[in-house]
């Protein structure tokens, strides 16, 4: 079990923890969120010890191996290839296989006696070395680099002969393929394309140990947590569920504080009153005495801070341009040829639809952004605006273009060519820049504010195509929503990429899939186009001939009294089967649906109980009782699933 007990932790005068605590229970799968700066990050620090807190107490079990990404990496240790570098996960099999080695050595000598003690040993090593994974180390790390995006041939290479941004997939495959018994990730997706985030979900919701995960990835957090602990105000609240869950519980907790907080508010004021009005009387005395006892004893309800909502942004509306936006014919495009990124590419890109290009990092995405903007000139085939289209294109660099020293008006008034002062003031007013905040030097400004401003610059333009590329990079959560928000309600016509899929998902009404230099083009959102995936890696079996015809068989023409007789009999003899082979189907689902109704009204009651913040409410056992409930909902809902689709297919077979 993992606890923090009053933990405080500043930098400075910021104190970022403050009598901060928590407990993480063994198994537990855990996000944690919160505001940039808020102290999410500290945490992991204190928990793998490259910190100590101020004051409090952390306790973490020594017999557990903790697993963390380094950011910084021992670049004297990583001369070998970069599959040596994943395999050397594990230190303790080194140790284990060099005493292998020397009893193996010892025992094979024909001048010694064999001692009962050795070959103990030798078979404790060699379960020691089967437990930890020894002898498939090589082929999970293999299949963890694959899934993480590294190519099969690129394996031998030279661990440092890759990138800052690969090292780091390469130091998250080698943390995996240890499997620790607590695992500590934060942010593992921002070095990752949609692809490998779909394949480290995966990945993890098979890990049997406690996960701690820190992301702004709602995606994961949804998919992988059960437990959310919530950084804000230097103290971390502990909440039941995923993160969806969490939003739901923090604000009816946060209704519950407020209403208690005015209901103390009250109940305080009318003592004070009392006691003012009658303490200088005799026949008063007792009674305002009594009250002031009340009012000593009365404990104050303390409302947390809800964390601060990042400003609405307002996209003005753009001009109108032609139907067709974006016309792509046989385009081919290499840096140096004769390798080329992208061939023979035909796109069409129409007015008003909001595009999202996905695959893997390094298949030519922001190549492809590049090319559609201007930037790069293919050097086969073309790449043409429509009528009327005004582009404004942000890429991942875009803060790199921007004075540091420059004030946010003065960064935006550049741009503003046909727009009066007051009409910039207000733009970026809408952007989250009112008043003095205008004269906010750039090199001061967060992440978020940052792409706030590049997409303020851009919209003094009169822009009705937008091109970005990873606009949610260095975005909370909150900061992701509110620009989400803002792109789906955009009139213009949109193209981005980004590996944040559930900002994909909800931002994107078709996806061009990049894969071996073509592009395919889906007419549909991110779900249509993994189903289409899917489908195309496990397509449908054939078609066979059912031995029972269908019911509805259409009649033989010219068919004789004796085989129409036939035929009546066989499709009622079908019916009849198929009747008999319905009933368990229909009662699996009929059963299934009762124990998903009884187990979400356990659930709903649950909630209830967390939100009351009643001090008779046993919230460890609530809370386990509310993941055990989490676990029978997800068995029920896929016993359903399978027995719906089992009567599905048996319908098809008797052609019902």
């Amino acid at each position: 079990m993992i606890q923090f007990s009053n933990v405080s932790k500043g930098y400075g005068p910021q104190q970022v923890l403050d009598q901060a605590t928590f407990t993480i229970n063994p198994g537990e799968r855990v996000g944690v969120v919160g505001p940039n700066g808020a102290g999410k990050s500290t945490i992991f620090q204190i928990l793998t010890g490259l910190i100590e807190p101020d004051r409090g107490e952390v306790t973490v079990p020594n017999s557990l191996r903790l697993g963390h990404v380094r950011q910084q990496l021992h670049q004297h240790k990583t001369d070998g290839s970069l599959l040596e570098y994943t395999e050397n996960a594990i230190p303790e099999l080194h140790h284990i296989e060099r005493e292998l080695a020397d009893l193996e050595h010892r025992l094979a000598d024909p001048d010694r006696a064999t001692s009962d003690r050795e070959l103990r040993r030798l078979g404790e090593l060699q379960s020691e070395f089967e437990h930890l994974g020894g002898y498939e180390l090589r082929t999970r790390a293999e299949a963890t680099l694959c899934g993480l995006g590294f190519s099969p041939q690129r394996l031998g290479e030279p661990f440092r002969s890759f990138s800052g941004g690969w090292q780091i997939r390469a130091e998250l495959a080698r943390i995996l393929v240890a499997k620790p018994d607590i695992l500590l990730l934060d942010e593992p997706t921002n070095y990752l394309d949609v692809p490998a985030v779909e394949w480290l979900q995966d990945f993890l919701r098979g890990y049997p140990g406690t996960l701690i995960l820190i992301s702004h990835d709602r995606y994961l957090l949804n998919s992988l947590t059960a437990v959310t602990l919530e950084v804000s105000g230097g103290q971390v609240t502990r909440y039941p569920g995923n993160y969806a869950e969490y939003l739901n519980l923090r604000e009816a907790r946060y209704r519950q504080l407020v209403a208690a907080k005015a209901n103390h508010d009250r109940k305080k004021e009318q003592l004070e009153r009392f006691v003012e009005r009658f303490k200088s009387k005799a026949t008063k005395a007792t009674q305002a005495q009594s009250r002031m006892k009340m009012l000593a004893k009365l404990e104050e309800v303390e409302v947390p801070q809800m964390a601060l909502k990042p400003p609405r942004i307002r996209l003005p509306k753009p001009p109108r341009s032609g139907a067709e936006v974006v016309r792509v014919d046989d385009m081919s495009f290499a840096y140096k040829e004769p390798v080329w990124v992208l061939r023979q590419v035909d796109m069409r890109l129409e007015r008003g639809e909001r595009a999202a290009i996905v695959g893997l990092n390094g298949t030519g995405k922001t190549t492809l952004l590049r090319l559609i903007a201007g930037y790069l000139q293919p050097q086969k085939g073309k790449c043409s605006l429509g009528h009327n289209v005004e582009l404004g294109y942000q890429s991942q660099d875009f803060a790199d273009v921007m004075d540091p020293t420059a004030t946010v008006f003065a960064t935006a008034r550049r741009t503003a060519v046909n727009h009066s002062d007051n009409d910039v003031r207000d733009l970026l007013g809408g952007f989250g820049f009112p008043g003095a905040a205008i004269e906010k030097r750039v090199e001061v400004l967060s992440g978020g504010e940052k792409v706030r401003l590049g997409l303020a610059r851009l919209l003094l333009q009169p822009c009705n195509f937008l091109i970005l590329d990873e606009p949610t990079t260095h975005l909370d959560i909150q900061a992701r929503e509110a620009l989400e928000e803002a792109l789906k309600e955009y009139e213009g016509t949109l193209c981005l990429v980004s590996h944040d899929i559930e900002f994909v998902r909800h931002v994107a009404t078709v996806i061009y899939a990049v894969e071996n230099g073509s592009v395919v083009k889906y007419f549909g959102n991110y779900d249509y186009y993994r189903q289409k995936q899917a489908e195309a890696l496990n397509p449908p079996p054939p078609p066979t001939l059912s031995s029972a015809p269908p019911v509805a068989a259409v009649p033989v023409v010219n068919e004789s009294p004796e085989e129409r007789r036939e035929r009546k009999r066989v499709e009622a003899q079908a019916r009849q089967d198929f009747a008999k082979a319905r009933k368990p189907l229909e009662a699996k689902i009929a059963e299934a649906e009762g124990q998903i109704e009884r187990f979400e009204a356990e659930r709903a009651q649950l909630h209830d109980q967390l939100a009351s913040a009643s001090p008779e409410v046993d919230f460890a056992k609530v809370s386990r009782r509310l993941g055990q409930v989490n676990e029978e909902l997800e068995r029920w809902n896929e016993a359903w699933e399978a027995a719906s689709l089992e009567l599905e297919a048996l319908r098809e077979t008797y052609g019902l």
